[in-house]
């Protein structure tokens, strides 16, 4: 990725003004800089998809920063994440930046939507050791297509809010005014500029209905998800994670709200998102395996045979898996470039711009989403029971697996419940994932189990000490023993709690 920084700034309206007003006083000292002639290229979709989420995409030559910029909105007022790459050939933005904003362009063509050609007069605020601490600059921009016009920009280098508050105070003086343009592309664009796409979804409100609270929370997912697809091509930690938290929780709202929405229509997008959970899911479950068969190994007596599986374990998980295919992290960075994401994204767009409600959509969202609750909590109880039934073996495991689902089922409508119903949505949902990590850590030892018989195989195969082996299986059996057990007076008191 290319150099990354934060960038603070306001932009004014320099009215009738021509010029900058005198900034004396307000630093040490002030340096005029010669004048720059800046010639950019902003590139887009022919919808405008990032206009319409405030970020913008030039190739500009001129200045001290030739070169490619990407700018992010932040939760930050005036600040701005600018993502720079250096200058290149006219005509392709580069990868790592096309890269960033993959999820919202979907493999759509970014090609040129407006050119800028900018005369910038500087002038730096210095502290007392000539520091610069903002650069205030009068730009006359001409726009091809568009207007020309004329604006003060104030960008903070080594200074504070209070420096630019000051300067703010001391245009304001001279007649300047804050600029309502968030940026000079959207100047540019006028008329063509694209409504606002927020990224903070708005929770349901007290007069809800049960579609108003299903598509909140859908479409908290979908934000999610998009929001985190650039810091899973970057491999950042835990990010691959999150991100199939977010599409469970889309995937099992779509299901628990099959009576509000028609589940004929959206069972196909749950369908793409247990295909992208599972795309996530492969690494994240070799480092989960492999971090629990540490754990193991470390209780054990030290010796040949426990270096062997260690080393099995770090090199040969997950059993069975393609050796060709390259990393699990490829993997997922090739799942996110391909056609069948970014339909996933459009047809998760499209369910929240028409979502297919059903008559049950316009109760109101109190009543809606608290029978959901009961209906998942009755539907996991009845799993959990059914499951304790079993005798211990393989058909308990798998039935606990499938309680295990319900668990987190009932943990997520209880999220989607909070907005509405509050305090009591919140403790349920606590109790409901207390439920699902006993039920989880069940699983883990399953799993655990299947995966060093599968190594014991390889392992006897090549003569190698098989103790260690059974070892692990027996601390395991006895861990998933203690959590079936555990599992009647945690449900039961869960249930006890409301």
């Amino acid at each position: 990725m290319g150099r990354t920084s934060a960038e603070t700034e306001r932009t004014y309206e320099t009215g009738p003004r021509h010029d900058l007003p005198d900034l004396t006083g307000l630093t040490a000292g002030t340096r005029a800089l010669a004048p720059l002639r800046l010639n950019a290229v902003y590139y887009d979709t022919s919808h405008l998809t990032l206009a319409a989420h405030r970020i913008t995409l030039r190739r500009r030559e001129g200045g001290d920063d030739d070169g490619w910029h990407l700018k992010l909105p932040t939760d930050r007022p005036d600040t701005r994440t600018e993502i720079h790459a250096p200058l290149a050939a006219p005509g392709t933005p580069p990868e790592d930046l096309r890269a960033e904003v993959a999820a919202l362009v979907r493999g759509r063509i970014l090609t040129p939507i407006v050119r800028l050609r900018t005369t910038r007069r500087r002038v730096l605020l210095l502290d007392d050791a000539g520091r610069t601490l903002a650069e205030v600059a009068y730009d006359e921009v001409r726009a091809k297509p568009g207007p020309s016009w004329s604006e003060i920009e104030v960008e903070l280098y080594a200074g504070d809010e209070a420096l630019l508050d000051a300067v703010e105070q001391r245009l304001r003086d001279a007649g300047v005014t804050r600029s309502d343009a968030p940026s000079k592309l959207a100047r540019a664009l006028g008329s063509r500029r694209p409504a606002p796409v927020s990224d903070h979804p708005e929770p349901p409100g007290p007069d809800a209905t049960a579609g108003d609270a299903a598509t909140a929370y859908l479409r908290a997912q979908l934000t999610a998800i998009v929001a985190l697809d650039p810091p899973v091509r970057r491999a950042e930690e835990d990010a691959v994670h999150r991100m199939r938290v977010a599409t469970r929780r889309a995937r099992s709202a779509l299901k628990s709200f099959g009576h509000v929405v028609d589940r004929g229509v959206t069972d196909p997008l749950g369908g793409e998102l247990k295909w992208l959970a599972e795309i996530l899911g492969a690494e994240r479950d070799r480092e989960v395996l492999a971090a629990r068969l540490d754990r193991r190994l470390a209780d054990l007596e030290p010796g040949p045979g426990v270096d062997a599986l260690r080393r099995r374990v770090h090199t040969e998980l997950p059993v069975g898996a393609d050796p060709h295919a390259g990393t699990a992290h490829a993997a997922v960075v090739r799942a996110l470039d391909s056609a069948r994401y970014f339909a996933l994204l459009d047809a998760f767009d499209l369910l929240l711009a028409e979502p297919p409600y059903l008559p049950g959509a316009a109760d109101p969202a109190a009543e809606a989403v608290a029978a959901t609750v009961r209906r998942n909590r009755k539907r996991l109880g009845g799993a959990v029971r059914a499951a304790l039934a079993l005798p211990p073996g393989r058909e308990r495991d798998v039935a606990l697996h499938e309680a295990r689902k319900d668990a987190k089922r009932a943990r997520y409508s209880g999220e989607a419940a909070q907005p509405v119903l509050g305090a009591p949505a919140a403790a349920y949902t606590a109790r409901m994932k207390a439920v699902q990590q006993l039920l989880g850590e069940h699983q883990d030892s399953v799993m655990c189990r299947a995966a060093v018989a599968r190594l014991r195989g390889r392992a006897e195969a090549a003569g190698e000490d098989p103790a260690p082996y059974e070892a692990v299986v027996r601390a395991e059996r006895e861990i998933a023993a203690e959590t079936e057990a555990r599992l009647p007076e945690a449900w039961a008191a869960a249930e006890r709690e409301g």
